[in-house]
């Protein structure tokens, strides 16, 4: 293709899904796609077939003569409303060397069964390609029993460890951030030197080309993504909480207490957790359908309760599968027929944190996980990455000097401070308490050095003698000086009151620990 040709492709921002088909089954494109949506009134299905794309088209929506609100418009003002409203859906199924694809519009991805969901696709993609300085919105699941879901953003991409994650008890559901460097089509046009992806775990939200051989391309681009051997460093954390095989004995252990726990609606143990899929919708949503068989109950909020009487004739052991066979529909409506989410399982709904002899699993989004798996791997990961930074500031040897009479070494941390804040740009704070009624009149001692560039140094003497006491006061300092001065403004003028007029007063500070 030409070079003109390639400036010019369209792109437009889309939703991909990878599809997922059990090894010994054959699968034909309609079977992905929810039964009632291929018979459903105002739906159209069609195959396709153009330059190398094989596929189904599913088209429809919701039209509605009088939009839900109305009533409550009229209730209010008093004054006749009558507005339209159309849920438009549209839904591409294709097959690849690599497997099969789906793309949504608009709530189209309401159209998909659920059953065939990849759940691994887009954290695969997100953590073998995300800029390194490049990641904008996190969203953790906290792996214990309230269904807790933290979510971490910023206007410009940054590194991943400036977000504070917690790296042992939490799965990352979702990761927003720039990719640059693939052979995306509006990367290759020159328009963009950097794109914004949006990652869940079975969708990518990117711009993908609208002709047909840039499509291809781009999702050639993606496949290739994907089958790389191993995740960015930086990211390896993410990859690295894995889902337990549901017939080892942790997940099968686990999952006879959570069998015993599901006849309690008020078990500790026990939440609801908004799946993936419905997060955007949930706080908006106006009511839910349950339906198991032909019991079908309707309910404006989703708890608990609710969730657990959908299986209350189900006999222990069978419960967890009856839990399955749940669908539960989100509705943007009273009257539910403007779907606000895919269907999804009442499984899907349940969170659980079951103890196990010493083990401590999590259930969450229909699997189970081990909370601080990988722990150690993970800590080693992060202790290389910090030794292996550059410091920010250059301190003298700390020698070993003269002994006294009890053995003690005569060059201790006063007689260091000073050597060190004899170098230039050093400034000796140490021992210069600021007195303050937040700590009982007692002082305050933020740092023992201020650094060149208003590093906050603090400095503590650790030998293999002295244990770990050292080492907890230093990082113990390092942490209430900082929060200290974020917090109180008080104790922040009398801080900058004692600086050098030379050095500037609004300055930002960066706190390093000292070990000898």
């Amino acid at each position: 293709m030409s070079s003109q040709s390639r400036k010019t492709a369209a792109t437009r921002k889309s939703t991909l899904h990878r599809l997922a088909v059990p090894a010994d089954r054959t699968v034909e494109l309609r079977g992905f796609v929810r039964s009632n949506y291929l018979e459903r009134p105002g739906y159209q299905v069609r195959e396709c077939s153009r330059e190398g794309i094989e596929g189904l088209l599913v088209t429809g929506g919701v039209p509605r003569d009088r939009a839900d609100w109305c009533s409550a418009v009229e209730g209010i003002t008093g004054l006749q409303v009558n507005e339209r409203s159309h849920s438009a859906a549209g839904l591409v199924l294709m097959r690849t060397g690599q497997g099969v694809y789906a793309l949504s519009y608009g709530v189209g991805a309401h159209m998909l069964d659920p059953y065939f969901r990849d759940d691994d696709f887009g954290l695969e993609f997100a953590t073998r390609c995300l800029d390194e300085a490049g990641v904008i919105k996190v969203r953790n699941q906290i792996m214990d029993g309230r269904g807790r879901v933290d979510e971490y953003s910023v206007a410009r991409g940054e590194r991943i460890d400036g977000f504070g994650l917690d790296r042992f008890g939490a799965i990352v559901r979702r990761i927003c951030g720039t990719v640059s460097g693939i052979e995306l089509t509006s990367l290759r046009s020159g328009r963009a030197q950097r794109v914004k992806v949006e990652c869940a775990e079975s969708t990518i939200k990117l711009p993908l080309a609208t002709s047909p051989e840039e499509f291809l391309s781009d999702l050639r681009a993606v496949e290739e993504v994907c089958a790389r051997e191993e995740p960015l460093p930086e990211l390896g954390f993410v990859a690295r909480v894995r889902a337990l095989d549901p017939r080892g004995r942790k997940a099968t252990d686990a999952q006879a207490v959570l069998e015993r726990l599901l006849t309690d609606p008020d078990s500790p143990r026990l939440a609801i957790g908004v799946p993936e899929s419905c997060q955007e919708g949930f706080g908006s949503a106006q009511s839910f359908r349950l339906t198991r068989g032909a019991r079908s109950v309707t309910t404006t909020d989703m708890d608990l309760p609710a969730l657990l009487d959908s299986i209350r004739d189900a006999e222990e052991g069978h419960r967890m599968k009856a839990l399955g066979q749940v669908q539960v529909m989100m509705y943007s409506d009273d009257d539910q027929r403007t779907p606000a989410s895919a269907s999804t399982k009442g499984r899907d709904w349940l969170i659980a944190d079951i103890p196990v002899a010493t083990d401590r699993c999590f259930y969450g989004q229909g699997k189970w996980y081990e909370v601080g798996e990988g722990f150690i791997e993970t800590l080693e990961e992060e202790l290389q990455e910090l030794f292996g930074k550059e410091p920010t500031v250059v301190l003298p040897p700390w020698p070993e000097g003269e002994r006294d009479s009890k053995g003690r070494d005569k060059h201790d941390e006063g007689w260091y401070n000073e050597r060190a804040a004899e170098r230039t740009g050093y400034i000796l704070f140490d021992k210069k308490s600021i007195v303050t009624g937040k700590f009982n009149g007692g002082g305050l001692e933020i740092c023992d050095l201020l650094g060149p560039e208003n590093q906050l140094i603090c400095v503590k003497k650790a030998t293999s003698s002295t244990g770990t006491a050292p080492l907890n006061h230093l990082f113990a300092q390092a942490v209430t000086a900082v929060e200290t001065l974020r917090g109180d403004g008080r104790i922040r003028s009398q801080f900058l009151g004692r600086w050098p007029r030379t050095r500037p007063g609004t300055a930002c500070w960066r706190t390093s620990a000292a070990c000898a």
